[in-house]
């Protein structure tokens, strides 16, 4: 990872699709360690994370993620989900955040040096271009690892560098050791998996 210690960068995390990688590559992220990383890698301006919630329900498991995240220095940023029923006849839940993460990293741009997605959607390879017309760096964590590769090919070579998230997992990874895991359990994000991106 290139880095520097005096250039603002901040974070835009996808969090369905962060989700999904970390599923498949089979381990669980403090985030907490996730903050404390990159602050040791320059000056962390902003934490964005990324998802939508079923409202219609009492209660959403995905709920304590985003409470815990909120009051542990991310800036949460959610709407909620549409359902719809697809030509089978089949409920579907869509919760799609590529534009809200859009417009924020636009946004964002004349304050950081750098930004880093996370995220190996193919929808943002425009956003990464755009971003680095306006000289910011974009750094693109996701996965080639699994079979089929999270990331896409024209994401990945766009940005600026690709951070695979397999190597950072001895960084970022939770420890099930009983210390404070900086999150609540796995099971709260069980509404990420539901989400069909748009």
């Amino acid at each position: 990872m290139v880095f520097y210690k005096d250039e603002r960068l901040a974070l835009f995390i996808d969090g369905s699709n962060l989700y999904s990688a970390t599923r498949m590559l089979g381990f669980d992220i403090d985030y907490k360690r996730v903050l404390s990383l990159f602050a040791a890698r320059g000056r962390l301006v902003r934490a964005f994370y990324y998802t939508a919630l079923v409202e219609d329900h009492e209660y959403s498991p995905i709920r304590p993620l985003i409470d815990w995240l909120d009051y542990n220095g991310y800036t949460m940023v959610t709407k909620p989900t549409k359902e719809f029923t697809d030509s089978t006849g089949r409920r579907k839940i869509k919760g799609n955040m590529d534009i809200e993460l859009a417009v924020d990293a636009m946004e964002m741009a004349p304050h950081v040096q750098h930004i880093v997605i996370f995220s190996g959607d193919g929808d943002f390879r425009r956003l990464v271009e755009a971003l680095q017309r306006r000289g910011v760096r974009v750094s693109v964590v996701s996965t080639v690892r699994t079979s089929p590769p999270m990331v896409a090919d024209e994401l990945r070579r766009q940005a600026d560098a690709f951070i695979e998230l397999q190597d950072l997992m001895p960084h970022i990874m939770r420890d099930h050791g009983g210390r404070d895991a900086g999150r609540p359990a796995q099971a709260s994000e069980a509404d990420e998996e539901s989400y069909e991106p748009a």
